[in-house]
């Protein structure tokens, strides 16, 4: 009998390219797979060979939030802003939706990403009347603990293990104190789908409800939880596959080997304002003896103002050839890019303090793999010292090798969907 799989993910490219690497797993292996996420991704998901089923309207928010001029702040302060609008408003819809096509066609297994709340209606049943229920990490692990400070403040393990849990205590009771107005709201709706309550767990906590907590990173580049939930596995992180070659522009063989390359970006979602880290990058770089590879993430190259001599362009370059040749990377920290680096061992200027980017940033620093300038907006002089400090010391490019040794060595989606199919079996898992 044929199994099947819904898929569901909030409407975010970082959300649906590494879900859609596991259905087209679950789908090489003859399973039934649907993916249910926001309209604008239709293409994406069926170009990979996966039927669509699209969230309906008002769940389909998240990628207009943050669009606009808003500013942007770190922290709890934008845990309590952008939570409550970001993913709870649209959970009650997104719960109605998921509820309303199991109803029609039952699925042996839900995976969500780790924001798609609207899973949360199924926790209100038991285990024997609903689907196996997956999550999928595809952003730092969020998990309450005795050993690291609650998600959102980007603040990094103490080396003391004692000091380190009271100043956690402290921080956890001050967090749930300021965070009042987001433990209400989903409260609320847990309540409104017949969920548990949060019952004084912090509000991340309830990701921790599915049944296997499948984080797509490796355990070098998470925090050491000595009370980590007992269904975390970690299976590195899902790389998507080009649909087609993206082809070198002419300069890109023409660049010296003998100076180090430096690569900035500021991805494919937060690259319409280049003077947050592209700008001061090739500005601080400008006169030191590097060149400096830029990608617009998809924007016309006539976008940006004139380059120093010793920067260049393009919308698009081949990743792992840029890669390979990349001594630094500048970033604003999306998750995905960051493994995508560390896989080619290669240390991280990052710059990103908005979204989970402040947990990435700290994640980088914690590894070992590179600077973290605590800032979305560094200034020049910043960069700069932090390029230098990395191209002087070789055990932050040591670091990013070790742990993309480790990452080509996890299980990854073919390790997730036997897990899977083993916990259909009534089977458990090896710690």
């Amino acid at each position: 009998m044929t199994r099947s799989a819904l898929l569901c993910s909030m409407p975010a490219v970082g959300h649906v390219g590494p879900l859609l690497v596991v259905a087209q797993e679950l789908h090489r292996r003859g399973w039934r797979v649907r993916m249910l996420t926001g309209a604008r991704y239709e293409p994406m998901v069926t170009r990979a060979g996966i039927p669509f089923v699209p969230l309906p309207a008002e769940a389909d928010t998240l990628d207009s939030i943050g669009a606009g001029d808003e500013k942007r702040e770190r922290g709890l302060a934008t845990i309590n802003r952008g939570v409550e609008r970001a993913f709870v408003d649209p959970a009650g819809p997104a719960a109605a939706c998921l509820e309303q096509l199991l109803r029609g066609e039952p699925a042996d297994v839900v995976l969500h990403d780790m924001t798609f709340l609207g899973v949360q209606t199924l926790f209100g049943r038991p285990r024997a009347e609903r689907p196996l229920t997956v999550l999928c990490g595809i952003g730092p692990a969020g998990f309450s603990s005795r050993d690291t400070a609650p998600y959102g403040l980007g603040i990094t393990p103490l080396r003391q293990p004692t000091l380190n849990r009271m100043r956690n205590r402290l921080l956890s009771r001050t967090s749930r104190l300021v965070l009042r107005p987001v433990h209400k709201s989903l409260d609320r709706f847990l309540a409104d789908v017949g969920a548990p309550p949060l019952d004084g767990a912090f509000f991340m906590d309830v990701l921790s409800r599915s049944d296997l907590l499948a984080q797509f990173t490796v355990e070098d580049f998470e925090y050491h939880r000595s009370d980590a939930p007992p269904d975390l596995r970690f299976y590195g992180p899902m790389a998507t596959a080009a649909s087609q070659p993206t082809p070198a522009p002419p300069w890109f063989d023409e660049l010296d080997p003998a100076l180090p390359l430096v690569h900035v970006t500021q991805g494919t979602v937060a690259n319409t304002d280049y003077s947050e880290v592209i700008l001061p990058t090739v500005t601080a770089l400008a006169s030191l003896p590097v060149q400096v590879a830029v990608t617009t993430g998809g924007r016309d190259v006539d976008t940006l103002p004139a380059l120093p001599a010793n920067a260049f362009a393009a919308s698009y370059l081949p990743y792992d050839e840029l890669l390979e040749r990349t001594s630094v990377l500048v970033t604003n920290g999306g998750y995905g890019g960051l493994h995508h680096a560390m896989r080619h061992g290669v240390p991280i200027v990052i710059a990103g303090d908005s979204e989970d980017k402040v947990e990435t940033s700290a994640r980088v620093q914690a590894a070992g793999v590179g600077i973290n300038l605590r800032t979305g907006r560094p200034k020049a002089s910043a960069i700069r010292d932090a390029v230098q400090r990395i191209l002087a010391d070789p055990s932050y490019a040591a670091n990013a090798r070790r742990i993309g040794a480790v990452i080509d060595t996890a299980p990854g989606a073919t390790g997730l969907a036997e897990d899977i199919e083993k916990l259909l079996a009534g089977h458990s898992l090896s710690v």
